[in-house]
């Protein structure tokens, strides 16, 4: 490849990088005009470790004729099992091993090498592979996200020329640069959505990051706790409490989110969460959605752990409706973004009085007022009560016993939280 075509290559990497064109159409417009250029690829697999709760890195795959691999996907852990043996028979676990940035293997030599993936590339009619590893320094390197590997193929008997190989060598670090970049917003997005929750992490990447920066909005509270956590958590082994707390996590946030909320906040075994909306009878809606949801994810949750012989249990819920402040608040080397108010405060105390009531489930007032007609129907009074450290008594209400007791009444809960 000349040095015009290497240099107008190098261009196009720095701008669409810098644009933050997706990782696998960087690596397929590299490749393509690659071969537009003379250099006759045949393949290309560039992978990167990341920061991320599942994942251990991603992958991207290009491939000059069509196949059934996807050009984007994600891995996890290499640290044990079946993945860990792959890994420590693939090229790049030798490069690491033995200090190698750089690999080239003639693929007619595959059968006498060890090397996993190695003799499928051969038997689809690969003939030369490269393989490089690009360190990052102390500096650039981000958890486990310290290098990136690369490997490259071409069909051509003769395999790469010398100037193949170093148009490579330049070419794939500028190319590594611009997949870092792209990783690294990712990495940004993921750990902003997973540590401050969805609308959090959205409010604060868009630039929302000032001290004492807060809006005013109406939202539907959800506060929830679980049951006898304290005593469960006395009773089980020190290695089995964190999973404890895992499951029945799960089991509350993936109701939130699947009906449209966000969570804000875990304390202990407390979920703070939030509804909003233009419409704050819908908004009422998708908080019983969410609990109901809950419900179901508990009694799948609660037949595998009894299966295994495992403690079980439930939580209170408490549902809640008022003007909040959402926003940084915090110092000045330590926010948090969330919501404060007196409708915080009272939330919280609500989902407590579920245990002098027994009720799984209260509503305040004001959440029962905002409902429509229909949602309505499905919740009754408790009474009313002076909830500690507020100043007012208020009625509350909880989801009427037909609910759970008669399959029409609970066929018709179900059409009414769809709608």
């Amino acid at each position: 490849m000349q040095l015009t075509s290497r240099l107008a290559l190098m261009n196009w990497l720095t701008g669409q990088g810098l644009t933050g064109l997706p990782e696998n159409e960087l690596l397929r417009g590299f490749c393509e005009r690659c071969r537009a250029e003379g250099l006759q690829l045949s393949r290309a697999l560039v992978v990167i470790d990341t920061l991320h709760p599942i994942y251990e890195g991603r992958g991207f795959l290009w491939s000059d004729r069509p196949s059934n691999e996807s050009d984007a996907f994600e891995y996890g852990s290499t640290a044990e099992g079946d993945a860990n043996k792959k890994w420590r028979r693939s090229v790049f676990f030798h490069m690491l091993e033995h200090g190698h940035d750089e690999m080239l293997i003639d693929l007619a030599d595959a059968p006498s090498l060890d090397f996993s993936q190695i003799g499928e590339l051969a038997e689809k009619g690969h003939k030369h592979y490269l393989a490089f590893v690009h360190r990052f320094g102390e500096n650039g390197a981000l958890g486990l996200m310290d290098c990136l590997y690369s490997c490259w193929t071409t069909r051509r008997d003769s395999g790469f020329s010398e100037a193949e190989l170093e148009s490579l060598r330049d070419l794939v670090p500028v190319l590594g640069l611009a997949i870092k970049s792209a990783q690294q917003v990712d990495i940004a997005r993921t750990l902003g959505r997973v540590y401050l929750g969805r609308g959090a992490s959205e409010q604060v990447l868009g630039g929302r990051i000032s001290r004492g920066v807060t809006e005013r909005i109406n939202a539907v509270l959800w506060y929830s706790d679980l049951r006898g956590s304290t005593g469960i958590s006395e009773s089980i082994g020190p290695d089995e409490i964190i999973p404890f707390l895992n499951d029945y996590a799960q089991a509350v946030i993936d109701a939130i989110h699947d009906a449209g909320g966000d969570v804000l906040k875990l304390i202990g075994d407390g979920v703070l969460a939030m509804f909003t909306g233009e419409d704050m009878a819908a908004a009422r809606r998708a908080a019983l959605r969410a609990e109901h949801l809950f419900r179901q994810n508990v009694a799948a949750l609660n037949a595998r752990r009894a299966a295994d012989g495992r403690p079980t249990t439930s939580a209170y819920i408490g549902l809640h409706v008022g003007e909040v402040f959402y926003g940084n608040i915090g110092s000045e080397d330590r926010l948090d973004f969330t919501v404060v108010g007196p409708t915080v405060n009272e939330v919280s105390r609500i989902a407590s009085m579920s245990r002098s009531v027994d009720r799984e489930l209260l509503a305040s007032a004001e959440f029962y007022k905002g409902l429509d007609a229909a949602g309505r129907r499905y919740l009754v009074s408790t009474g009313r009560y002076a909830l500690r450290g507020i100043g007012r008594a208020q009625d509350l209400y909880t989801l009427d016993p037909d609910v759970d007791a008669s399959e029409p009444v609970t066929g018709s809960y179900e059409r009414y939280l769809a709608g």
